[in-house]
C-alpha cells in the first residue's frame, strides 16, 4: 500500500514533535513537509534535537499550492488558536484532509466560539461540517470527515470519564464537578511568566475559574451523549510536572447504584475502545505517560459517584489521538503506530 503523504503546520511546538515521533513509526504515513513561519529553512531537528539523525527535514513557509503539488493528502495543523482557521480553508479547497489540533473548529456554534475565545470565528463555512475528533464517541463521522477538530486535553478526561454514566442516565446532568490538574507542557512551549520555573515549581495553582475555554467543549460533547443539555463546573489547576492530566469528577446518582454495577457499566461501554483502560485500582499520570491510553476508575463514596481519570496531555491529549483520527480517516487500524 502506498504511504499517505502528510504535512505538519507549526513545527516548533510540543504537539508537533510528539506527532513526528508517532508518524515516523507509522508504516502507512510519510511526513513530506513541516512548516514554520519563523524558523523556515531550519532543520526540524535543530528545533527538536530528539529528532537528530532520525528526521532532519528543513522547515518551510506555508504554501497550500506547494503542498498539493507534492501530493500531500493529510495535514496536521499544530498552529495556535486563530491561526489554524486562516490556513485550513485553502487546504480544504484543494482536497486535502485536515486534522486541526487547535480549538478553532471544536465548537459548532460560531457565537459560542466568539464568547469563549474573545475573537470572531472567520471560517463559519468549514466550521459547519467539522467533526469533533474524539474517536470513542464520533468514530463513524471521523471516517468520512475532511476536517477533524482534534479534542482538547482536559475535555477528553471529562467526556470519556462521564460518558458511560450520562449515556445510562445514571447521574444528574446539572451538578457535575470536574477538578482537573495539568502538567506545565499543557500551556505550550512559548515562554510565559506563569510557567517560568521559579513561578510554578513547588506550587499548585488554579486558573481560569469559571471561564476556561474547555467548558463549552465538554458540555457540547456530553450533550451529544445525553441527547440533551449537560452543565459542568470545571476548574483546572497547574501542577509542577512536565506532562500529564489527572481529573477527579464528582456526580450525584439519579438512583441507588452499587459500585460493582458501575464497574460493569464502564467495562461494557469501553469494551471495544482499545485506548481506554477501565481500572479497579487508582490511575496515575505516570502509568499512562508517553502513551495514547486514558485510564479511568469509578468509585462510589458516601452516595456520590467519583470518577478518576489520567492521561498524557501531549499524546492522548493531542498528538496521539490525532494519529488515532488519521487511522480512522484513512482506513487503518486505530492502534497503528501507537503505544
Amino acid at each position: 500500500m502506498d504511504k499517505i503523504s502528510c504535512a505538519i503546520l507549526g513545527g516548533t511546538g510540543y504537539t508537533a514533535v510528539e506527532l513526528l515521533k508517532i508518524l515516523l513509526r507509522h508504516p502507512n504515513a510519510e511526513v513530506v513537509a513541516v512548516t514554520s513561519r519563523q524558523e523556515a529553512g531550519k532543520p526540524i531537528s535543530a528545533e527538536h534535537p530528539v529528532l537528530a539523525g532520525r528526521f532532519d527535514l528543513a522547515m518551510e513557509n506555508f504554501d497550500a499550492n506547494a503542498l498539493k503539488a507534492r501530493g500531500v493528502q493529510c495535514v496536521f495543523s499544530c498552529l495556535p488558536h486563530g491561526a489554524s482557521m486562516e490556513a485550513i480553508p485553502a487546504l480544504l479547497e484543494r482536497g486535502i484532509r485536515v486534522i486541526d489540533l487547535s480549538a478553532d473548529y471544536r465548537l459548532r456554534d460560531a457565537k459560542s466560539y466568539t464568547e469563549w475565545y474573545k475573537e470572531p470565528h472567520r471560517d463559519a463555512a468549514n466550521l459547519a461540517h467539522a467533526v469533533y475528533g474524539l474517536p470513542e464517541i464520533y468514530a463513524d463521522a471521523i471516517r468520512t470527515a475532511t476536517l477533524v477538530a482534534n479534542p482538547g486535553c482536559y475535555p477528553q478526561t471529562a467526556i470519556l470519564g462521564l460518558a458511560p454514566l450520562i449515556a445510562a442516565n445514571l447521574i444528574e446532568r446539572d451538578s457535575i464537578i470536574i477538578d482537573s490538574k495539568s502538567g506545565v507542557s499543557g500551556a505550550g512551549r512559548t515562554p510565559k511568566l506563569t510557567t517560568h520555573f521559579p513561578e510554578c515549581n513547588e506550587s499548585v495553582s488554579a486558573y481560569a475559574i469559571g471561564t476556561h475555554r474547555h467548558t463549552p467543549e465538554i458540555e457540547q460533547a456530553l450533550g451529544d451523549v445525553a441527547k440533551g443539555p449537560v452543565r459542568v463546573l470545571f476548574t483546572p489547576h497547574l501542577m509542577p510536572m512536565d506532562r500529564g492530566i489527572f481529573s477527579t469528577i464528582y456526580a450525584i446518582p439519579t438512583k441507588p447504584v452499587a459500585e460493582a454495577q458501575l464497574h460493569v457499566l464502564y467495562r461494557e461501554y469501553f469494551r471495544t475502545k482499545p485506548f481506554v483502560r477501565v481500572k479497579t485500582t487508582l490511575p496515575t499520570t505516570k502509568d499512562c505517560a508517553h502513551t495514547n491510553y486514558l485510564d479511568v476508575c469509578v468509585k462510589l463514596v458516601r452516595g456520590r459517584v467519583l470518577i478518576l481519570v489520567a492521561e498524557d496531555n501531549l499524546v492522548r491529549g493531542a498528538s496521539g489521538v490525532a494519529v488515532q483520527n488519521f487511522n480512522f480517516m484513512f482506513g487503518f487500524d486505530e492502534r497503528t503506530a501507537q503505544w
